[in-house]
């Protein structure tokens, strides 16, 4: 697969704040504590990661969707002037993956010569620098990966795994898995599936349903709640494909399966209708992880739509606003399920108050050089700082664009 180099050098007024940079590089170890560190370089990188088998949710069987045969990820690689990195990451899912790479080359160059500490004003100043394509959607997931760095480039220089800079209340996560319940796997491969997971060490299982004929719905649930036994987590998830009469009449035909959450039973910004499914089941209901900002999970917030709110980083913009949610969630007594990219998503649910869960999918295990450790029902906090990745060569392999900024070491 080809590779597309491209260097692009900072402004001319940026000249200053990189002479000031160098010689810091230049101080004393002591001096360099106490000297504004700034952004040397910014690297980007478009890669496409491939997808073993096709995958299918309700939407694929309510025609809305393709099945999905990869994942489009950014990389954003960060060096300061005192010699710190930071690397994060965001992603899309069948489209908007060079849009996303797009919009994050036409910002990165308003980092050079700033301060990586200062990332809450950092992510500010970028989503100004898009702010015609506004503050939701495609134009801050472009920023998730850039914000994600910084954090890891702060725990890193602290010499602290992410979730303890932030503050953890445990070193480990409940976790699940998503990735063997697919509509596309035959019944027999989804109990198969769901038996190798736990004795992988997950402690839960999510399921799909929102298949057309809601009797293999209940067959499928079936299946795999008579080989896994009633004490085994389980969870299932309609991928928003119900409308109000559909996910009442399936809720409460789910009753019985005693789930830990109904997720996405209706269209992610159905507030009011989440909110009315919630007050008329037993089963808690989750949702949340489609959404693309603070201010639209916060109407499910504060319309009591959810029991379980499932934020996704790179889909808000990063770090600094998944916390902003995360103490939003925190004191309305939410429960909190991160969506997808658990690499990041282990920290975060490791510094929140209640007991999470943690969705694991192994499909991002490729592009990294580290494996996350899963044993009784949980997942370990690695012991290495920052995020505690880093790039694989295979990731190197899927590169299918990229660009750089400022003095690249």
């Amino acid at each position: 697969m080809n590779v597309n180099t491209k260097r692009t050098t900072h402004h001319a007024d940026d000249h200053a704040d990189d002479d000031a940079a160098g010689h810091a590089a230049d101080l004393p170890d002591g001096d360099a504590a106490t000297h504004p560190d700034t952004i040397r370089s910014v690297t980007l990188s478009s890669v496409r990661l491939p997808l073993g088998t096709p995958v299918s949710d309700a939407k694929v069987f309510t025609g809305r969707q393709q099945p999905m045969t990869e994942v489009a990820l950014l990389f954003a690689e960060l060096t300061t002037a005192q010699g710190h990195e930071g690397i994060g990451f965001g992603y899309s899912k069948r489209a908007g993956g060079p849009g996303q790479f797009a919009h994050a080359r036409e910002v990165a160059p308003d980092l050079i010569g700033e301060d990586p500490n200062d990332i809450d004003r950092l992510w500010t100043k970028l989503v100004w620098a898009g702010a015609s394509v506004g503050r939701s959607g495609l134009a801050t997931q472009a920023l998730a990966a850039f914000d994600v760095a910084l954090w890891d480039l702060k725990a890193r220089r602290a010499g602290l795994p992410l979730a303890k800079l932030l503050g953890a209340h445990r070193d480990s996560v409940r976790v699940y898995d998503t990735s063997g319940g697919f509509l596309h796997a035959p019944v027999e491969e989804l109990v198969e599936n769901a038996s190798a997971s736990l004795a992988d060490g997950v402690g839960g299982i999510k399921i799909k349903v929102g298949h057309p004929d809601h009797r293999e719905d209940l067959r499928r649930l079936t299946a795999v709640r008579e080989r896994l036994g009633d004490d085994v987590p389980l969870m299932a998830d309609a991928n928003q494909q119900w409308d109000r009469p559909t996910a009442l009449r399936m809720g409460r035909a789910l009753e019985e399966f005693a789930l830990v959450w109904l997720e996405e039973p209706l269209d992610a910004h159905d507030a009011q209708g989440h909110a009315s499914l919630a007050a008329a089941l037993d089963t808690p209901v989750a949702t949340g992880e489609m959404l693309s900002s603070v201010a639209e999970h916060w109407e499910l917030i504060r319309n009591d739509a959810a029991d379980v709110i499932q934020p996704d980083a790179p889909r808000i913009g990063g770090i600094t606003q998944f916390l902003k949610l995360a103490a939003l969630a925190e004191h309305r007594h939410l429960q909190l399920a991160p969506h997808f990219a658990m690499e990041i998503h282990l920290h975060l649910a490791a510094a929140y108050p209640y007991e999470p869960w943690l969705e694991h999918f192994d499909w991002l295990e490729p592009l990294f050089e580290e494996r996350l450790e899963i044993s009784g029902g949980r997942m370990r906090l690695p012991a290495r700082p920052g995020l505690g990745i880093s790039l694989s060569e295979k990731a190197r392999q899927w590169t299918v664009e990229r660009c750089e900024f400022g003095d690249v070491p």
